[in-house]
């Protein structure tokens, strides 16, 4: 059920289609971050990380490191 940085950044890469993702980058830059790509991330939080993460938790998170500490911050050990 865990999952480490590394894939957690490839597994973002898939779901935004592209081949890299950056830290620094901000997530609505991405041109494939649409409802589809926020409902892939709610259920990488689910299945992955066992925690629920809602849209206005998304909405409130700008990079992909914001993205990364939020789940780190909220997985259940």
């Amino acid at each position: 059920m865990t999952m480490d940085k590394t894939a957690f950044l490839e597994e973002l890469a898939d779901i935004l289609d592209v081949d890299v993702v950056e830290e620094a980058a901000n997530l609505r830059d991405y041109a494939s971050w649409d409802s589809l790509a926020v409902l892939s991330v709610v259920s990488i939080a689910d299945s992955k990380f066992g925690f629920t993460l809602s849209v206005q938790d998304i909405k409130k998170l700008t990079t992909v490191a914001d993205l990364w500490a939020f789940f780190e911050k909220n997985r259940v050990k």
